[in-house]
């Protein structure tokens, strides 16, 4: 699903130039839960978004679904994003005054699908995350846990490659944290890809695998022995 070679990211300050990615070399297979966790400036957060494709490396290979992501242009790189890619953040990046329904709808728009298949696989979504019951409330009338299952089904409707999850349960108390890791496990059983980005341990557990950073390189790469493992009363 994902290979990546040699890669490299160099930030250009001006007067200095800051290398923030050295060589990294990670193969991640199709159906895998892969926690990627380090310290502030360890190069994790800058790996997620080129795994995202939302940076550009400065050196090395990237493949994505057997895409060479390196050598594809922005729109190229958009069409990547859309299709291939679903993102969960940690702030929600849901629009406030729209529906559940509606902000789930928005990554097929740009798609350029029809309004009905759109409220269908919107639905299918929002049901699979237990919000059948909330898809008509707008946004911010939903609590942080409500919101953060949106942005999952949000990320589910184009049917990606792989779901990004960047800090997912940052804005959340502990009972909704757990249930939000839940879901990605439970997705991650019925064959979804997920990558996790955390600083946090327990949170890194739920995965099957840990990918550890520290100064742009990767320093340990792990199966987790002892997974929590959350069991929802609702099937997602």
């Amino acid at each position: 699903m994902i290979k990546i070679d040699n890669l490299i990211k160099v930030y250009d300050t001006g007067s200095i130039q800051v290398e923030a990615l050295k060589k990294i070399n990670l193969d991640i297979d199709k159906g895998e839960f892969v926690a990627i966790m380090g310290p502030s400036g360890s190069g994790k957060s800058t790996f997620m978004n080129i795994l995202g494709c939302l940076d550009r490396p400065s050196g090395g290979k990237y493949r994505l679904d057997g895409e060479k992501i390196e050598e594809l242009n922005d729109v190229q790189l958009a069409a990547i994003r859309n299709k291939k890619i679903g993102f969960v953040f940690q702030s929600f990046n849901l629009l406030p005054r729209m529906s559940a329904l509606k902000n789930v709808e928005l990554p097929m728009m740009y798609a350029g699908i029809s309004p009905k298949i759109r409220a269908e696989r919107a639905i299918a979504a929002l049901e699979r995350v237990g919000l059948g019951d909330r898809m008509h409330h707008k946004s911010n009338e939903l609590s942080g846990g409500q919101r953060q299952r949106v942005a999952i089904a949000r990320s589910l409707v184009n049917d990606p490659a792989i779901i990004l999850a960047d800090e997912p349960t940052g804005n959340l108390d502990t009972k909704s944290g757990n249930e939000i890791m839940g879901i990605f496990q439970e997705l991650n059983e019925e064959g979804s890809t997920v990558i996790l980005v955390t600083h946090e341990a327990d949170i890194a557990a739920y995965g099957k695998r840990i990918v550890s950073f520290r100064d742009g390189e990767i320093v340990e790469d792990r199966l987790v022995e002892q997974r929590t493992i959350i069991s929802l009363n609702t099937r997602v």
